[in-house]
């Protein structure tokens, strides 16, 4: 029961769930997700710590970029199914469709080079 109830925690957070539908989308690292849902870096951090210990998101390390993804399963078995599911979700919410628009046109390159 643990592992559902953390599942469950982690999909209790309106900005967290916003999160797994960019990385539906596409792999991020946090300056991305900042930059598009405009919360400070260890608000971003706290959320995908969440998530990891969850079993929805898995990080990537790429040289200097820590990269985070939608878990590929082998976890927890409640995160899975609601993975699964995700893609159903949410689709039609304008918060997630101007957060998806946001996300694809968002890359770390840019964000670097305004800095």
């Amino acid at each position: 029961m643990k592992d559902f109830i953390r599942v469950m925690k982690a999909l209790s957070d309106p900005g967290r769930v916003r999160i797994l539908k960019m990385l539906e989308q596409k792999e991020m690292c946090v300056c991305e997700i900042q930059a598009v849902l405009n919360l400070a870096q260890p608000t971003i951090s706290k959320h995908l710590k969440i998530m990891e210990d969850a079993g929805l998101v898995e990080r990537h390390k790429n040289k200097v970029w820590v990269n985070y993804s939608l878990a590929q399963g082998g976890g927890c078995q409640y995160a899975a199914a609601m993975l699964k599911l995700l893609p159903q979700w949410l689709n039609d919410n304008p918060a997630v469709i101007d957060n998806l628009r946001l996300a694809r046109d968002t890359h770390r390159e840019d964000i670097y080079r305004e800095k």
